[in-house]
């Protein structure tokens, strides 16, 4: 359902995308999910990235939901490297992931304060 009716937006450098719907939902406000691809490198290090954009996520809930936020609406939203992979960058630390994700957040937001 997200996929097939969602909008995709890319952070500015291209390394992540978020996938997002907005729907009727009234029993939680926002539901994310994060992935990555096989292609994108071993266990280890996509383990590493989907902890790293959720803890992201968890330090920064408040701002999300201050920029997202619409009331009897839930937001659904798949979080996913796009550029980025153990090739390119094989340490990778949360201050590298985090500015990725607010911009992400903020984009989600825009978009939503012009579609509602």
């Amino acid at each position: 359902m997200v996929f097939s009716e969602g909008k995709t937006i890319f952070s500015k450098n291209g390394k992540f995308k978020a996938v997002f719907l907005q729907t009727e939902w009234k029993n939680t406000p926002i539901k994310i999910a994060v992935g990555v691809s096989r292609k994108a490198g071993n266990a280890v290090w996509r383990n590493r990235i989907k902890r790293l954009m959720r803890e992201s996520y968890r330090q920064n809930k408040n701002f999300f939901a201050d920029n997202v936020f619409t009331e009897n609406k839930t937001l659904l939203v798949f979080f996913s490297p796009n550029r980025l992979n153990k090739k390119n960058n094989r340490i990778i630390k949360l201050d590298k992931v985090t500015p990725e994700i607010l911009e992400l957040v903020k984009s989600i937001g825009i978009f939503i304060k012009r579609h509602s």
